[in-house]
């Protein structure tokens, strides 16, 4: 189970937010190349950014910071957040972006979802995000009435090569996660999961082990690496 640092963009600093809400943010950095610096130091072999300004806009918004993030490491970066067009994922994919993670144009736009997984096999990933047990969309703001399970089995025959599934109902709360809920969610995914949301400790990463082989293949970490409450060297030397 890959270990992976999260590092979300909002006016070009390093923030979380609370339940995905773009009004409850917390400032942790206002230079992300360092903190990606800092993660892969920590041992790190892949780091997760999020564009929040560009999921809620629907176009990039902080290309500078991710460029410092890009220049800053050496180890695989995936990225997220308002990559809705196969232009927007060329030029990341040319920046040196390892894997995108579209999230809103693949429920809205079956066309450009294909042509990215035909244009780069192996490098899209899909972001389907609960809510109340609803996929949300447009940076969490909209939930839309769709199957997850019929969704999932689509992505598969499409070509999506991951899926990164975020509790939002406990997406930055530090109130650990819903097992029950990733483990319905990884059991209907016939497509590798990495799971995020509300991880807090270690026995919420211990609870994720347990269900490793049922196809989770990854954890993203937070808040509780920004906090302290998960040592990133200790639990990528665990689990990873």
């Amino acid at each position: 189970m890959q270990i992976i640092p999260a590092i979300d963009l909002k006016d070009g600093k390093c923030v979380r937010l609370y339940k995905g809400e773009e009004s409850n943010v917390t400032v942790f950095s206002e230079k992300p190349g360092d903190v990606a610096k800092k993660w892969e130091d920590a041992g790190a072999s892949m780091i997760h950014v999020v564009d929040l300004d560009g999921a809620f806009s629907g176009e990039p918004v902080n290309l500078p910071a991710i460029e410092d993030i890009l220049r800053s490491v050496s180890c695989p970066v995936q990225l997220g957040g308002g990559i809705r067009n196969i232009e927007t994922v060329r030029k990341y994919i040319d920046m040196g972006i390892k894997r995108i993670i579209i999230g809103t144009a693949a429920f809205s736009d079956n066309g450009f979802l294909r042509e990215a997984c035909t244009e780069f096999p192996g490098s899209i990933a899909v972001g389907v995000d609960t809510k109340d047990g609803k996929i949300a969309v447009k940076g969490w703001t909209e939930v839309i009435d769709a199957d997850s399970t019929a969704v999932l089995k689509e992505f598969h025959e499409i070509g999506v090569s991951a899926i990164l599934n975020t509790n939002i109902d406990r997406d930055g709360t530090m109130e650990g996660i819903n097992l029950d809920q990733v483990r319905e969610f990884i059991t209907a995914s016939p497509i590798p999961v990495i799971a995020s949301g509300g991880i807090a400790s270690t026995d919420d990463l211990d609870k994720l082990a347990t269900i490793e082989e049922l196809g989770i293949t990854g954890a993203i970490l937070g808040k509780s690496l920004y906090t302290g409450t998960i040592d990133l060297k200790e639990a990528i030397e665990r689990y990873s």
